[in-house]
């Protein structure tokens, strides 16, 4: 049997993307940089649960407002830790 799972993707990184792409704006030092966005990214999405899908409507369909409530300052908090995190750790290696 030969499995097709191109279709599966972890529903938090189109999200976390998105809002990476958003706070930006307020980091204008690190807005510059691809590979200090990808880092942002990166730590965002290690800080959250994967939530692994194949269809967005699935995933809509079967959560309350509460849940997708939480899961949306979820990926903030970890979007706003992952920039905070990301900005000091460029700064230290500028000091050296």
């Amino acid at each position: 049997m030969n499995a097709d799972f191109s279709s599966l993707y972890n529903h938090h990184e189109r999200e976390v993307f998105a809002a990476v792409l958003d706070a930006s704006k307020d980091y204008p030092e690190i807005a510059t940089s691809n590979d200090l966005l990808c880092d942002v990214a990166c730590v965002a999405l290690n800080r959250l649960p994967p939530r692994y899908i194949r269809h967005e409507v699935d995933f809509s369909f079967y959560l309350t407002e509460h849940e997708r409530l939480e899961i949306d300052t979820a990926i903030s908090e970890a979007v706003g830790y992952a920039f905070n995190f990301v900005q000091a750790r460029t700064a230290l290696r500028a000091r050296k």
